[in-house]
């Protein structure tokens, strides 16, 4: 029986490969670590045998090195889409990428254990996560860019700029902290009324992805269970992997500490976000600073970028076209 999930997949990347974008595999170390991008077709290195069309199943090409990518035709600034733990990267960010392509060079990563992206080290922590994708970009020629972190992606966002100012010239984060620490984690837990982060982000049946599914958006959707069960098989593989990843989130209060970050800031939240609600994104911008500003969607929830598209990709659009305004302005 088909599975309708996959079957989809080749109309997204269809309409992907119209706005201008190509999937591409980066070799992080030489020692097995890979991330899969989707690039802009114009920063694809020409001489590199790792660009991979897209048919079912099919494996990534890899190669040892990567050399810098041609010039792009337009010096258009670079906007980067960390996807959240429940879906790969082009899944997450459908709804933006076309829109944003038409401006900007959009960059849209799987991080390891999501897509084809993967790596044998034992580290599972979003530092590792952040330090290999800044790897990653770099040797496919980003250079100071935007990013845009949703949820798990957004952690590692924070994590990247923290470490990569040069590389992160701004941020954007929806649904997200900059740390989970162990009393967000229970205090999340205990209001949404499950036990452990895996048994809401890695579920096992049809009944705990419509569980997942009614906590993260406002709107109470119906879906046939089949839909479900096939979104199941594609998009939660790696399971392993992911319920490590899970773990290595959690830092105990007493480690925890928030970072002092030179980038500006937009935190976009859904004003009805069940997981990581207003309230703590409204903390976390006075622990952020003043270079943090903090914009709600309402009628939205944890997914307001799949919910509310069209009002998120313009505060989006908003934000970042006022960052490039005041790094590059009119002479």
């Amino acid at each position: 029986m088909v599975n309708l999930v996959e079957a989809q997949k080749p109309l997204l990347h269809f309409l992907v490969r119209r706005a201008g974008l190509r999937q591409h595999t980066v070799d992080v170390d030489g020692a097995g670590t890979v991330i899969t991008f989707w690039v802009p077709k114009d920063m694809v290195p020409r001489d590199k045998p790792t660009v991979r069309d897209v048919t079912p199943g099919a494996a990534a090409k890899t190669t040892s090195s990567n050399k810098l990518p041609p010039p792009a035709k337009k010096d258009r600034p670079a906007v980067v889409l960390v996807h959240g733990f429940a879906a790969e990267g082009i899944v997450t960010w459908q709804f933006q990428v076309g829109v944003l392509a038409k401006h900007y060079d959009v960059y849209v990563p799987d991080l390891l254990y999501f897509g084809g992206s993967t790596s044998p080290s034992a580290d599972r922590s979003p530092g590792f996560q952040a330090e290999c994708l800044a790897t990653a970009l770099r040797k496919l020629g980003v250079g100071p860019c935007a990013v845009v972190g949703f949820s798990y992606g957004g952690m590692v966002s924070f994590k990247m700029a923290e470490a990569h100012p040069d590389l992160v010239r701004s941020l954007v984060v929806s649904g997200s902290v900059v740390a989970m620490t162990d009393s967000i984690s229970e205090t999340t837990l205990e209001r949404i009324g499950v036990k452990s982060s895996a048994e809401l982000l890695l579920p096992e049946s049809v009944r705990g992805l419509k569980a997942l599914l009614s906590i993260a958006t406002h709107r109470k959707l119906w879906f046939p269970d089949r839909l479900h069960r096939d979104y199941l098989e594609v998009m939660f593989t790696n399971r392993r992997e992911r319920a490590e990843l899970l773990e290595g989130l959690v830092v105990s209060n007493k480690d925890a500490t928030v970072p002092v970050l030179p980038q500006k800031i937009l935190l976009l939240w859904g004003e009805n976000d069940n997981i990581f609600n207003i309230e703590l994104a409204k903390t976390m911008k006075e622990q952020l600073g003043e270079k943090t500003m903090l914009q709600s969607i309402s009628k939205a929830g944890h997914l307001v970028h799949l919910e509310r598209p069209c009002v998120y990709n313009r505060r989006l659009k908003e934000f970042l076209a006022s960052v490039t305004a005041t790094e590059n302005p009119k002479q």
